[in-house]
């Protein structure tokens, strides 16, 4: 099965612990995802199975939003409820318009610094194993994108926004730093990833569901077709040959296809002519 799935990752288990649960499900230990969901987190995960897990790379670039919710009070060393408390002090809510001029000031291009309890790797080793041998490394921030934040609710010791975000934000990160603008301490309590690029919850199949057979496929041509500028030809041996190619177009990549069977994404080199950047077949 050379599949793709969405699946609505629950609440208590890592992502890795849900890519085995369907390892065997499907039999296979080729299985991949398209971006993890901290344990505590639920949502959108893209799985690809068998040779779909070639669609990694192009896929991991999407924008992501999400729906998070934060406790005021108490901060972790994780800064969601996962992690250890390390700091506690009575915190009063600040007004509605306080709060959505600080979330409107987050809005935009920015640096954003991976927290310590993330897999992010430096020097081919986990943050997280740094941070849990206690040694020290140089964490360079990451440029992210706030496409927009909206306050969804308002309440005496919590709030709940929602964010889109570019690939590679943290919310967790991104909620301590809007509380930090606004001079309290809390902690990211829930956090639902509602979209990955065009795919949303609600086109997501509960894990049960799949766990018992119940699910939907989806076809690698539709996830690239939506990405990628499409070159449909009608002889796909050169392009499985990975031979040099002549489009009619600008764009510095394309998907190329014969029908709805997903060949290759080819990139414009320097001589004017297409390259294979990886067979999808």
């Amino acid at each position: 099965m050379n599949k793709v799935l969405f699946v609505n990752k629950p609440k208590g288990i890592t992502s890795f612990d849900l890519c085995y649960k369907l390892r065997k499900v499907f039999k296979t230990k080729a299985i991949g995802h398209t971006g993890t969901l901290d344990p505590n987190a639920s949502g959108v995960m893209i799985i690809l199975l068998n040779r779909c897990c070639k669609l990694n790379q192009f896929l991991v670039g999407d924008d992501k939003e999400y729906i998070a919710k934060v406790k005021l009070g108490f901060r972790t060393n994780t800064l969601d409820i996962d992690g250890e408390v390390i700091e506690e002090r009575s915190c009063t809510m600040p007004s509605k318009d306080n709060l959505l001029a600080v979330l409107k000031s987050f809005v935009g291009k920015q640096k954003q610094l991976p927290p310590m309890t993330s897999a992010i790797k430096v020097n081919g080793k986990k943050l997280i194993d740094y941070q849990r041998q206690n040694q020290k490394v140089e964490v360079k921030p990451r440029d992210i994108e706030i496409y927009a934040l909206e306050l969804l609710s308002l309440a005496d010791d919590e709030f709940i926004f929602k964010a889109h975000v570019s690939s590679g934000t943290y919310i967790r990160v991104l909620a301590d730093d809007i509380l930090n603008s606004l001079g309290i301490i809390g902690t990211l309590t829930d956090l639902t990833r509602i979209s990955v690029g065009g795919v949303r919850i609600d086109d997501c199949d509960d894990l049960p569901s799949v766990l018992n057979n119940q699910f939907h496929e989806h076809e690698p041509y539709d996830l690239l077709a939506s990405r990628y500028l499409n070159i449909d030809v009608n002889d796909d041996f050169s392009i499985k040959c990975g031979k040099p190619q002549i489009f009619d177009c600008e764009a510095d990549e394309v998907f190329v296809s014969k029908g709805r069977e997903a060949l290759a994404i080819y990139r414009k080199g320097s001589d004017g002519k297409y390259h294979s950047v990886r067979g999808l077949f």
